[in-house]
Order: C-alpha cells, then sequence, then structure tokens
C-alpha cells in the first residue's frame, strides 16, 4: 500500500488479461493511470477541461460521491484511441505507476494549496484528488476484473 492508495490488486494483472469492456490493454491502462497521476502531480499542465465552467460545480458533486466512473467514457482530449505505448513492459509500466504515486504525495506535501487542473473535473485539491484517484482505480481494476464486481 502507498499513502492513500492500495493498487494491490495490480498484482493481479497480466499482459494478457482481456478487459470487460473498453479497448485498453493491461499496460494502456496502467499508462493511463500514470498520465492521470503525472497530471495531479505536477508534471503535466492541463488548462482545458471538457466540462464546460458552468458545469463544473455539478460534475465535481458527482466526482465526490460514491457513484462509479462511468463505462466506455471517452475523454476527448485524450480521444477514443489507443495511444502508444510508453515502457516497453507492462512492469515497466506498472513501475512508473508507482514512482508516479510517490510523487503525487511529495508534490501535495510540498505544495498543499495546489490544484491541478483535470481535465474532466477542472481544479481539484489534495482530498479531491485522492477521492478521483480512488474511484479512477477501482474502475480500471474493475475492467480487468481485479477486484469483485458487485451488482
Amino acid at each position: 500500500m502507498i499513502k492513500y492508495f492500495d493498487i494491490s490488486p495490480i498484482e493481479r494483472l497480466k499482459g494478457s488479461d482481456i478487459p470487460l469492456w473498453g479497448k485498453m490493454t493491461p499496460q494502456h491502462m496502467v499508462e493511463h493511470l500514470c498520465l492521470a497521476f503525472k497530471t495531479s502531480n505536477g508534471k503535466i499542465h492541463i488548462s482545458d477541461f471538457i466540462i464546460p465552467a458552468e458545469k463544473l460545480e455539478i460534475s465535481k458533486r458527482i466526482l465526490m460521491s460514491n457513484r462509479p466512473l462511468p463505462k466506455n467514457f471517452v475523454n476527448t482530449i485524450i480521444g477514443g484511441g489507443l495511444t502508444p505505448l510508453i515502457n516497453e513492459s507492462l512492469s515497466l509500466a506498472v513501475n512508473e505507476l508507482i514512482e508516479e504515486i510517490e510523487n503525487f504525495v511529495k508534490y501535495f506535501e510540498s505544495n498543499p494549496a495546489a490544484k491541478p487542473v483535470n481535465a474532466t473535473f477542472g481544479p481539484l485539491n489534495k482530498a479531491e484528488w485522492i477521492h478521483f484517484h480512488k474511484k479512477h482505480l477501482k474502475h480500471h481494476f474493475e475492467q480487468f476484473g481485479l477486484l469483485d464486481i458487485q451488482k
């Protein structure tokens, strides 16, 4: 367990796993999670978000609820296709994810008032990012059957 986040389900992920929905391969999913953490830890700066400014408050309420993230959601900033892989292997991608989560913790220790912009939900503070990441991790762990999915 890394501070705030339990990513132990990822230990069950195999490169040959098929998603229950969506197009991502296991490595694409892990690298996608890395990008989300890089957005929240100050490494990637986003200036635009896909939700109109007048709907950000409602969007944030949905984020902070227990409502799960929608399956097959297409982030218009990223697009619907698969991005080229960055790492040479799934294990290297997992190592990068661990590093970016640790960078997230360090970033907010040094910048407690920071509000990095989330592409979907706009500027988020530390608590909101933690909630987002927990929800996002759960969403993608369920996508690959790494958690018991409750119906």
